[in-house]
């Protein structure tokens, strides 16, 4: 059951390639070195911060997010209740 699909191998990005320079784990960084402590997972944070994830944000791409798909699922909806349901004609 499911087919015969085998699985395929993750690639998963090198961990070298994230830099905590130019970000704002850099000041937590250097915050722990003044306390003598360094955190290992920093590196793991900070792809939050580079790429098309260091885009901020705006409060119209959260307001009109799914917009129009969610517009075209209620004319479809009122369309099909329209042709199932029709509206009574005359009297109150």
């Amino acid at each position: 059951m499911g087919g015969d699909h085998a699985p395929q191998k993750v690639q998963m990005p090198d961990w070298r390639q994230w830099k905590i320079e130019g970000t704002p784990l850099e000041i937590t960084q250097k915050r722990l070195a003044a306390r003598g402590l360094k955190d290992p997972w920093l590196r793991n944070e900070a792809w939050r911060f580079q790429g098309k994830f260091a885009k901020p944000v705006t409060l119209s791409e959260v307001l009109l997010r799914g917009f129009k798909w969610g517009f075209a699922a209620f004319t479809v909806a009122l369309a099909v209740e329209y042709v199932m349901f029709p509206p009574k004609k005359g009297g109150h």
